[in-house]
């Protein structure tokens, strides 16, 4: 009986198309595929099952997400290397344009890892970003993806002839796209409005072309299709049991008019394939397996038509494709245009180009980041000519960012600084077109500022002034501040409250040394007040000892490494920082001064030893060269989840301000694993050794002075890493909780 059945629905399918286009004797199919973010990826399914029908597909339109789609499959690519690719992208990263921290510069860096929102701040007008992401990322990818069609510069000569729809954002008007270069097209009919940045194609500005053709059929039918094979991922009516949300009931209102024309276009429509995604979001890209399987279930539906369709086609070959997407690059020449503000030597020198030079697409692609990390551009577009000799001269064709002021806000809180809300003015373009001015106002339980002027040249020198004030209080004990036997303990005192302050600036050049290093030097400026209150009389008769109110002179250099993937919760990396200070004046309460240096040096490695699971190992070491007499600059040892400054440094088991010397020498082992999503489990354990002139008394070999070991549970968001530790030290027999909320400033 099934038998039969089959061959009767083989039969009627047949004889319907037959006598349909009973003249032709090779029909011509047309692909539509509809927009609808995520659920977009049901494509894929689909065109699995297309494909294995054995069917032709000649034409291709598509819009936002069936763009991106149709696009590979127009440049060569098969339904499962789609599936392949859109199975391994991080989605979030991709959308978010999460840029990889190797991408920034180490000034951009510093400058993204504290501070958890920003907003245009133009002519003291605070204002909303034009969208969350600039799809840098998105473009990125597709340009890797179609570098093999890089060439082509009309849709019609693609592999399979295509075009994708846009939305004009000043006329409203819908714009075929079937000419230029393809990855540019495919992000204009993609830019979601709010999500992503509008588009810019010659002057016009463009978004998802969902808005005013998310399903076009006839544009495809116009091509030459006499079938027409239609996926259609769009929302349908939802009933009230779905409607309870104001954005639900919105979203409703504004699908009238789309699905009121979806039923002409159904009606033209020969196979219409429409998935089952009423259970998924336009953002529901964590769902991908199931909304890409949702494409096959639906397409099987129609597995006989389909069968009986391409049937009705000759045999032809797919046009090959040669896929290069990891071979070198040499790059001859570039060509820069759109830029007004920033010079070509600063848009290379983030690219980290130089010709002719010998690259990857990989190393441009992390290049093309560098630039856009500085947040100088809305968006990079580039493609690759072909020279005379057969090399490729690569034309970047950038848009510049308007914002040039930017308001920045950040909390935190640790046990050390206590509770602190960040407040930060930047503006860029001040002096200069490559100059950046940022001031850090930092209020709370303590009162803190930072100010930095820098002029980044790219590969040639730098020149920057930073300027900050630090200030906090910490009961500490007597022995801890008697830095110099000023303070007799015979008063019965175990302890008083410490008072820091410290106030810098530094001018100093910067460069980068082998691409990889940053290299810098400078004079700095630095003083320093500790006092308590607890005990004695100063000179005015208040109740306070002052142990330095002095200011200093000094000279320093420094050399940084840093490839970790992420700050505070690393997976892979070296860390390497080397600093150098000497001080050679000194003018206040320091009346005994004499020069001193000073040496510190950290290194970092961590590596990832199965899925979610990784190792971090560190080592530091701090040594202070004469100066026996001036003790402010002797390094402060314990507590967990602050900033790290010149002389402060962390140290598990021990609270803040624990040890002093002017030696300390520290290794610690970090095991994280990685629970889920962003939130972290992590155990460690540190040594230390720290005290006076260590590397003289050999103290620093002849045992370990100081352990701790810590247990925690991290989570990474949008405030910057929320940390609970729980710690231990053996020589103290005690134990403490570290709290760590927001970004460290």
């Amino acid at each position: 009986m099934k038998i039969v059945l089959l061959i009767a629905i083989l039969f009627i399918s047949g004889l319907v198309f037959s006598q349909e286009n009973q003249q032709k004797d090779d029909l011509k199919v047309g692909l539509v595929l509809s927009g609808g973010g995520a659920k977009g990826m049901a494509h894929i399914g689909a065109l699995k099952v297309i494909e294995e029908s054995g069917v032709r597909i000649d034409y291709i339109g598509g819009t936002s997400t069936g763009a991106i789609i149709g696009g590979l499959y127009a440049s060569g690519y098969s339904p499962v290397q789609i599936d392949s690719i859109f199975k391994d992208v991080n989605f979030s990263e991709l959308i978010q344009d999460d840029l990889p921290r190797s991408a920034k510069t180490f000034f951009e860096k510093y400058e993204s890892e504290r501070y958890a929102l920003t907003l245009p701040f133009n002519n003291f007008k605070i204002s909303l970003p034009s969208s969350i992401s600039k799809g840098q990322n998105m473009y990125n990818l597709f340009s890797k993806l179609t570098s093999h069609v890089n060439e082509i510069t009309d849709f019609n000569e693609l592999p399979i002839p295509f075009f994708c729809i846009a939305t004009n954002i000043e006329s409203g008007k819908e714009t075929l796209l079937n000419k230029g270069h393809l990855p540019r097209a495919v992000s204009a009919s993609s830019a979601l409005p709010t999500l992503f940045n509008p588009v810019k194609l010659g002057d016009s500005l463009y978004v998802d072309g969902g808005i005013t053709n998310n399903y076009p059929i006839d544009r495809v039918r116009a091509m030459g299709a006499d079938v027409i094979i239609g996926i259609d991922v769009q929302d349908t009516l939802k009933t009230r049991e779905n409607l309870k949300t104001a954005i639900e009931i919105l979203g409703q209102i504004g699908n009238y008019e789309s699905i009121e024309v979806m039923k002409e276009k159904r009606n033209k429509t020969d196979i219409y394939i429409h998935p089952n995604i009423n259970d998924y979001t336009v953002v529901s890209f964590d769902e991908k397996y199931e909304i890409i399987e949702s494409g096959s279930k639906e397409a099987l539906l129609f597995k006989n038509e389909l069968i009986a369709l391409a049937a009705q086609q000759k045999k032809t070959p797919k046009k090959e494709v040669v896929f290069h997407p990891n071979d070198s690059l040499f790059i001859t020449g570039v060509e820069i245009q759109g830029n007004k503000q920033y010079t070509r030597s600063y848009i290379l020198g983030k690219l980290k180009l130089r010709m002719p030079s010998k690259t990857t697409y990989k190393k441009l692609s992390e290049g093309v980041n560098n630039l856009s990390a500085t947040e100088n551009f809305q968006k990079i577009n580039y493609r690759f000519f072909k020279d005379e000799k057969g090399g490729l001269i690569v034309k970047f064709d950038v848009n510049e960012s308007e914002n040039k002021a930017l308001l920045r806000l950040s909390l935190h809180y640790d046990d050390l600084y206590k509770t602190a809300v960040l407040v930060n003015i930047t503006r860029k373009r001040l002096f200069t077109n490559n100059d950046i001015t940022s001031f850090d106002f930092i209020v709370g339980d303590n009162l803190r500022y930072n100010f930095n002027y820098f002029i980044d040249k790219g590969y040639y020198w730098s020149i920057g002034f930073n300027s900050n004030y630090n200030d906090f209080s910490e009961n500490v004990s007597i022995d801890f501040v008697s830095l110099n036997g000023a303070i007799p303990n015979d008063n019965g005192i175990n302890s008083l409250n410490f008072e820091y302050g410290e106030l810098t600036n530094q001018l100093f050049l910067q460069t980068f040394f082998n691409r990889t290093y940053l290299l810098g030097v400078g004079v700095e400026q630095k003083w320093k007040e500790y006092v308590s209150k607890t005990i004695g009389i100063d000179e005015n008769n208040e109740p306070r000892t002052v142990f330095d109110n002095t200011n200093y002179l000094g000279l320093f250099g420094y050399v940084t490494f840093d490839s970790f993937d992420h700050k505070f919760f690393p997976t892979k990396g070296f860390y390497l920082r080397g600093d150098y200070n000497f001080y050679f004046y000194a003018n206040g309460s320091n009346k005994n001064f004499n020069e001193f240096s000073m040496v510190k040096t950290q290194i970092g490695y961590v590596q990832t030893i199965f899925k979610n699971f990784s190792a971090l190992l560190e080592a530091a070491v701090g040594v202070k060269i004469g100066g026996d007499e001036t003790k402010s600059f002797d390094f402060f040892v314990g507590g967990y989840g602050y900033k790290e400054s010149s002389n402060l440094v962390s140290l598990y088991g021990y609270k803040d301000l624990s040890l002093r010397g002017n030696t300390y020498l520290k290794a610690t082992i970090t095991l994280d694993y990685n629970i889920y999503k962003k939130a972290h489990i992590n155990v460690a354990a540190n040594i230390a050794n720290v005290g006076d002139d260590l590397f003289d008394t050999k103290q620093w070999i002849d045992g370990i002075d100081y352990s701790g070991y810590a247990f925690g549970l991290g989570w990474d968001t949008f405030l910057g890493p929320i940390e609970a530790k729980y710690s231990y030290s053996p020589e103290r027999e005690e134990s403490a909780w570290y709290v760590s909320i927001g970004y460290r400033f």
